[in-house]
């Protein structure tokens, strides 16, 4: 587990600075077709246009605003002995 992870709670204040004037509200939140992995999508309401910005669950258990890497086909030689 990651030592420096922030909760989702976390990084959403850190990004979307949410105020009692400004609330935030979780518009989408599911599990993704491919990898099955978490996905929130945070929206905030602001004067001049909404922002929306998806939050992504890792295999360490950190969100992030990037999709963890799809695992791709490998091939392995065992070494001869």
């Amino acid at each position: 587990m990651n030592v420096h992870q922030q909760s989702l709670r976390e990084l959403v204040e850190k990004w979307l600075s949410p105020t009692p004037a400004t609330p935030l509200r979780v518009t989408q939140f599911s599990r993704t077709r491919d990898s099955n992995r978490r996905y929130v999508c945070v929206e905030v309401a602001r004067p001049a246009c909404s922002v929306a910005i998806m939050f992504f669950r890792h295999d360490d258990g950190s969100w992030r605003v990037f999709p963890p890497r799809r695992e791709r086909p490998a091939m392995a030689c065992p070494k001869a002995a």
